[in-house]
């Protein structure tokens, strides 16, 4: 006889669930306590949101779904941004909400409220489960759901009820090969149409995107362009699979090479805002356009294509490689790389600047010392993590991980524990802007007290300067309320909740602060006062 708890527990075990990341609630915690029987690390955070960032970042350096638990009524709620922000990335991860006994559904009991149909909209599954010998059934059932197909998040609501029962193992619900790892590969016409493309292709690109994450051959891509050379552009968590010193990675050139390309391979994007969706003059009137998408419904969504193939990124790419005529970049690839170099020539000279408070490119200059092959960077929002996008030198088996294409501030700290968790031996960064510090700067306190090395960084420039800056443009110096801050001592919060703390507003002291906190053994956070730059002049974020 065991209780519902540990039944819950020991299906997470067979999963090869290591960690859980949870906020407290009674609701949920025989959950606890079978975890204890199972060995399986409680990591608890300080609010329900990061818990459920922590199961997304995990599931981004892994390649495994986390997991989080959280309590009913406001514990489901508050996990909601995490759950969303998961799914429009395409993220597999397990959430499990407590609440109330089944017997006093609708009747009032504490933190009571229809939690499955709250997150319906937003998952892959919802569900609650029904009784306590289903509890190993539902999480198996869970597992596959977001492992299959495009990844995404599954909630499962377990009462509480449900959970303290106790049910004979011998009566279990206990499912066996009940999932696989085998994914769509595409089918030899779509091959065969894409390839006629490729080889008449004179100015071909391809954009490759998180999906390569989740391919069983993340390999492909490297493969591909040694054969086939042409401009690669690297989203989302694709970031990497090319190192910067490869000829076929470019970054600060894809608007002029949409617009002059004849055929563009994207892979795992959607034809959103991040590409303009699809639409002229950002692409060429007549560019032939080859879209590769684990989702069906993605395909041909917002501008019509010449090539859909419903299929992985990896196994797409290596059907293409064996596929294509050999191919050298010629005078396109040295066209787009001058451009490119020009670009990073005007970057260069503000990497290098004195000037107090330091440029922001010259702090990301600096960091840029401290990335490793396998370190780990995360970009919690804000002007100044746009910045360090370009600049820090990520590669693979290192991780960038950003919120993706819902844009949520706060996904930060949960990545970032999570990342430390999964690889102890790796260098985890967390680039700030200072607004999204706000949101969960308290979880220092969690990472101190549990012995989660993670170093942050915050760009201060006192300003929601993403937003600030269309504001001002539009409105006016003396219309742009709700946007400014104060260069507030965060290093100071840090501290207090048992981090180490370092504040820099000149360019050595930038030096020096980074240092000293990557060689201390607490979590620590860098403040660094900025200044301005011209770098991001004319972004706009909506």
């Amino acid at each position: 006889m065991m209780h519902g708890g540990r039944i819950v527990a020991r299906a997470f075990k067979a999963e090869g669930v290591s960690h859980v990341f949870t906020l407290c609630g009674g609701h949920i915690q025989n959950i606890y306590d079978g975890c204890l029987d199972e060995g399986i690390r409680v990591v608890d955070v300080r609010h329900e949101q990061t818990a459920g960032h922590a199961a997304d970042g995990w599931a981004r350096v892994t390649g495994e779904p986390g997991v989080a638990l959280v309590t009913a009524g406001p514990g489901v709620t508050d996990v909601v941004t995490a759950v969303a922000n998961a799914q429009r990335a395409g993220v597999p991860m397990i959430v499990v909400g407590g609440a109330g006994p089944a017997a006093y559904k609708h009747m009032g009991s504490l933190q009571d409220m229809d939690h499955v149909e709250l997150m319906r909209p937003i998952t892959k599954w919802s569900a609650t489960v029904p009784e306590t010998r289903r509890l190993e059934e539902f999480v198996t059932t869970a597992f596959r759901v977001a492992t299959t197909g495009v990844p995404g998040p599954v909630f499962l609501e377990m009462p509480l009820d449900v959970l303290m029962n106790f049910s004979n193992d011998r009566d279990l619900v206990r499912p066996t090969k009940y999932r696989t790892d085998n994914t769509p590969g595409p089918s030899p016409v779509s091959i065969a149409q894409a390839t006629k493309l490729l080889d008449e292709a004179e100015r071909p690109i391809a954009i490759v995107g998180s999906q390569l994450k989740w391919s069983t051959d993340k390999d492909a891509l490297s493969r591909f362009v040694k054969k086939y050379e042409l401009p690669v552009f690297l989203n989302g968590m694709a970031r990497g699979a090319l190192r910067g010193e490869h000829p076929c990675f470019f970054s600060r050139s894809r608007r002029n090479a949409l617009a002059q390309a004849d055929v563009v391979l994207i892979f795992g994007t959607p034809f959103d805002f991040r590409v303009d969706y699809g639409r002229t003059p950002t692409w060429s009137e007549t560019v032939k356009v080859i879209q590769i998408d684990l989702d069906p419904k993605e395909i041909g969504r917002n501008r019509a294509v010449d090539v859909g193939i419903p299929a992985d990124t990896g196994l797409t790419l290596a059907a293409l490689e064996s596929s294509v005529k050999g191919r050298k970049g010629g005078a396109w690839l040295e066209m787009l790389r001058s451009e490119e170099t020009n670009r990073v020539s005007k970057m260069r000279e503000e990497m290098t600047l004195d000037s107090s408070p330091p440029n922001p490119l010259r702090v990301c200059a600096e960091l840029a010392k401290y990335v490793e092959d396998d370190t780990i960077v995360v970009g919690d929002g804000g002007d100044f993590v746009a910045t360090a996008a370009y600049t820090l030198p990520v590669r693979w088996p290192g991780v960038w991980m950003d919120p993706g294409p819902l844009g949520t501030l706060g996904v930060g700290p949960g990545y970032a524990m999570a990342a430390k968790l999964a690889r102890p031996q790796s260098r985890v960064i967390l680039v700030y802007g200072d607004g999204s510090f706000g949101l969960h700067g308290l979880e220092f306190e969690a990472m101190a007290r549990q012995g989660i090395k993670v170093v942050g960084v915050i760009g201060n420039d006192a300003g929601w300067t993403q937003i600030l800056r269309g504001q001002r443009d539009m409105f006016g110096e003396e219309r742009t309320p709700a946007t400014k801050l104060a260069y507030t001592r965060y290093d100071k919060v840090a501290e207090a909740v048992g981090a180490r703390g370092f504040y820099a507003e000149t360019p050595e002291q930038v030096k020096t602060a980074l240092k000293e906190a990557f060689e201390c053994p607490e979590p620590a956070l860098v403040n660094v006062k900025i200044g301005a730059s011209d770098f991001r002049k004319g972004a706009i974020s909506v």
